[in-house]
């Protein structure tokens, strides 16, 4: 499984490539993200095109994945400029439609990787359509828009409910290769990162992203060596994910109930607490 660190600081960038990181993400997407998000205990990233060149001068072992804005006006400009700078995968976020990735991917023109962040209600619906699409190297679902977009109350609903199995059994029936989510430290999470992870190696996951428990909330690289052994960290996923595929499909299962027994719970007590919508909203 492949390991994505999201940071533009190259002295970051190259601890997480020495501590067994596969790839350092830089973040461009912008538009419309505060809207979306802004509600949320989220990070908005400030990175910018210069970080690409900065983060590419450290990064030997490492890939280097940019994630883009929506399609737009500017998306031919912007990608071109990404790929000037030395990414070597590419990230369209947002998307709605087949056209909108056939854009996408007419622009890379397979000059590097294509990656989808499948993360709308739409792409969702329009999923085989878009499967058709020829030139789409790898799916990730984003879990964190996606329960947004489809009114949910909690991210991890989209595997207690099943979502995430049925896009991956089409984007695998396709031979692509897919991740989901983000991953926090061993142990830890709202839902226990092993529980994750099993669902990873059940549904034959093979990328995540390391969430922001990996910084620690850190302001500088010494800070978070104090709070953070990455490698260490990062050899104990490594070993569970080899624990877990081990397994029997059983007790995969079985660790998929644990989790939709865990959302239930966090979703009846999420709708306990808030106060019921007006009349009107209901509308």
């Amino acid at each position: 499984m492949e390991f994505i660190y999201i940071t533009n600081d190259p002295e970051l960038a190259q601890y997480a490539q020495d501590s067994g990181v596969d790839r350092i993400m830089i973040d461009l997407e912008y538009l419309r993200k505060r809207e979306r998000q802004e509600h949320l205990d989220t990070v908005i990233s400030n990175h910018s095109l210069q970080d690409i060149n900065r983060v590419r001068n450290v990064s030997h072992n490492s890939k280097l994945q940019v994630r883009v804005n929506s399609i737009h006006s500017e998306s031919e400009r912007e990608i071109n400029e990404v790929l000037s700078r030395g990414a070597d995968i590419i990230m369209l976020p947002m998307f709605k439609t087949r056209q909108e990735v056939e854009r996408f991917i007419s622009i890379i023109n397979g000059r590097v990787a294509a990656s989808l962040l499948l993360e709308t209600s739409q792409a969702l619906v329009r999923i085989d359509d878009i499967l058709r699409v020829d030139g789409i190297d790898e799916v990730y679902i984003g879990l964190n828009d996606l329960h947004l977009s489809m009114g949910l109350d909690f991210m991890f609903e989209l595997l207690s409910g099943g979502i995430v199995e049925y896009l991956a059994t089409k984007i695998k029936k396709k031979g692509i290769r897919f991740g989901f989510g983000g991953i926090s430290r061993l142990g830890r999470g709202v839902v226990d990162s092993r529980l994750v992870l099993s669902e990873h190696v059940r549904l034959g996951s093979q990328i995540v992203i390391l969430s922001r428990d990996f910084h620690g909330r850190a302001r500088s690289l010494d800070e978070l060596k104090i709070l953070i052994n990455l490698e260490d960290e990062i050899k104990k996923i490594r070993s569970y994910i080899s624990y877990l595929s081990g397994l029997s499909e059983k007790e995969l299962l079985r660790n998929s109930e644990k989790i939709s027994h865990i959302v239930s719970e966090y979703v009846e007590t999420r709708v306990r607490e808030q106060p019921f919508s007006s009349v009107k909203d209901q509308f």
